[in-house]
């Protein structure tokens, strides 16, 4: 899994997401494509199925285990589930769709050949006599290259095989013609979760040739009525998204079945009539929590009101305790800590190592005179101030301002506690001279040590009382790089109409695995080979009928 709190990823990231936030504003690859290719034709599936199943997945490609034990589920032909004690076959996708974010940390063709290609090529390494076809949608980890190994990957009109899938599309954003009078609608919300006017364009064209009683599965890179619902308050601009436009205006409401990626976990709302909003992001990042922001998205607007999610909040809630075991799981973050807080002491040139605990009073005055004096020092205590201080959740300034000062605070007296008894151990413990070498190694090597240990436990104390009690902090979840709890949704577009939907998952992927011939039963170069793995099992089901 991705080690997103390691020293080199957290750089790394940073740059990525700075540099592609910056040519997405001023050079709009979906604009670009859509100069250099026509208008692309519906893929239309209604005339050749009398029935159809489509397997979606989204937030894929992280971790081996993760990543390829949904996608070795997926590939098998058929599999078994109990729906209301009646045992049912649901079979492989004719389509399969990607949600977005098909590859992390960033996107790259190097990251989307081992991390995406590698694992569903061996899940199905050929095509199986219905040749299935894959779409994908672009999520904002596919943007961070501004698209360039997502469109070589995806976007060849047919050129080129995924694994043992066809591609069709040929711009980020595609229109299926499914049996029935169902389409499935793909966009692509860039990283400003907008929609540029080529596409706008393209979708009123599909809309002109549908029926008034078609039906629409409107696929996106994020969950916009969780994410609107969770930050309304705190960003009134995201009301203004061009997103319900699209849903309203554009395809005239006749949206039945919303989905998106983007965050880690099964979540499914629906309303009155039936509509359904599903999030469906397991596919094999990082899990993202579920019970942090329940009680704020139990009822959305437009009267959709929350069901059920996977894994159940009771369990996630359990797995967050995993937090305060942050150094176990991000051992390399210590660095990170112990340099700012060595550079932060070593540079406040005061003598305290004589004084103890009973001259508290002193130690500060001195240790406060010692920053005011040293450019350096003050320099270093503020990058670790408004370092962690920035790290706070950004859209609650309340709790920016009281739980990021904290955590900073916290952060700065662990150093100063730490510069303390470095100096008070070397010189009046071991008795070596101040300001000599030995003294200053000894302090420094008691504060890296120090830093090392207790930074980490800071940082998971925080990230733990962040999401138990003020629901902040969800996104790092991550630390935790948990592999388990991965899902998928399949639907199936009946003989007579009907959406059925299966939302398909793995409580604990597998860790080992086995070399295996592929059969007609059993596709895989793989197939698991751990006990103490659970096998797919459906998490949820739900029936959409096509009358409007």
């Amino acid at each position: 899994m991705v080690g997103w709190f390691d020293p080199g990823q957290l750089v790394r990231t940073a740059v990525d997401v700075v540099i592609s936030a910056i040519f997405a504003r001023n050079s709009d690859r979906r604009v670009l494509d859509a100069l250099s290719h026509p208008a692309p034709v519906p893929c239309d599936l209604s005339s050749s199925h009398d029935e159809l199943w489509l397997d979606y997945v989204a937030d894929t490609g992280d971790g081996w285990n993760s990543t390829y034990a949904v996608a070795h589920a997926l590939a098998q032909p058929t599999l078994d589930v109990t729906v209301d004690g009646e045992r049912r076959e649901t079979r492989r996708g004719d389509v399969l769709v990607f949600g977005g974010d098909a590859v992390y940390p960033v996107a790259s063709r190097d990251g989307y050949q081992r991390r995406l290609v590698g694992p569903y090529r061996t899940a199905l390494p050929a095509s199986p006599p219905s040749h299935p076809t894959v779409f994908a949608v672009a999520g904002n980890h596919d943007w961070y290259d501004s698209l360039v190994a997502f469109t070589r990957l995806f976007c060849t009109g047919g050129k080129r095989t995924f694994a043992g899938w066809r591609t069709h599309q040929t711009r980020s954003y595609f229109a299926i013609k499914l049996p029935h009078e169902w389409w499935l609608i793909g966009t692509d919300v860039q990283l400003e979760s907008d929609i540029d006017d080529p596409q706008l364009e393209y979708f009123r064209g599909i809309a002109a040739t549908m029926g008034d009683d078609d039906r629409i599965i409107l696929c996106t890179a994020e969950p916009n009525w969780i994410t609107e619902q969770r930050y309304r308050r705190f960003d009134r601009e995201m009301t203004d998204r061009n997103l319900p436009f699209l849903e309203q205006k554009v395809f005239g409401n006749r949206v039945a079945v919303f989905i998106a990626g983007d965050l880690h976990h099964y979540r499914r709302h629906a309303d009155a009539a039936g509509r359904q909003k599903i999030t469906a992001g397991g596919g094999g990042a990082f899990l993202y929590p579920t019970h942090v922001d329940l009680d704020e998205v139990r009822e959305l607007e437009g009267g959709y009101t929350y069901r059920t999610s996977y894994p159940p909040p009771e369990r996630s809630k359990a797995l967050s305790r995993g937090l305060l075991r942050f150094a176990r799981f991000n051992p390399s973050f210590g660095w990170v800590t112990a340099l700012f807080y060595l550079l932060f002491a070593m540079a406040i040139k005061v003598d305290i190592g004589h004084l103890g605990a009973r001259d508290v009073v002193q130690v500060l005055h001195l240790v406060l005179a010692g920053i005011l004096n040293s450019q350096i020092a003050l320099l270093w205590g503020m990058l670790l101030l408004f370092g962690f201080y920035f790290f706070t959740d950004t859209h609650d300034e309340s709790f920016k301002r009281w739980g990021g000062l904290t955590h900073a605070l916290a952060h700065l007296t662990t150093a100063f506690l730490l510069g303390w008894f470095g100096s008070y151990f070397s010189e009046s413990w071991l008795g070596l001279e101040v300001n000599s070498i030995s003294q200053i190694l000894v302090t420094g090597i008691v504060i890296v040590l120090g830093g090392f240990l207790i930074g980490p436990t800071i940082m998971g104390l925080y990230l733990f009382c962040s999401m138990h009690w003020f629901g902040r902090h969800a996104d790092e979840f991550s630390a935790l790089k948990c592999e388990d709890w991965k899902s998928w949704v399949r639907m199936h577009v009946s003989a007579t109409g009907e959406l059925r939907i299966y939302a398909l998952g793995i409580d604990a992927v597998p860790r080992e695995w086995a070399e295996a011939t592929p059969t007609d039963f059993q596709p895989s170069l793989l197939v698991p080979d751990d006990r103490s793995a659970t096998a797919p099992k459906l998490v949820d089901y739900v029936e959409v009928t096509r009358a409007r």
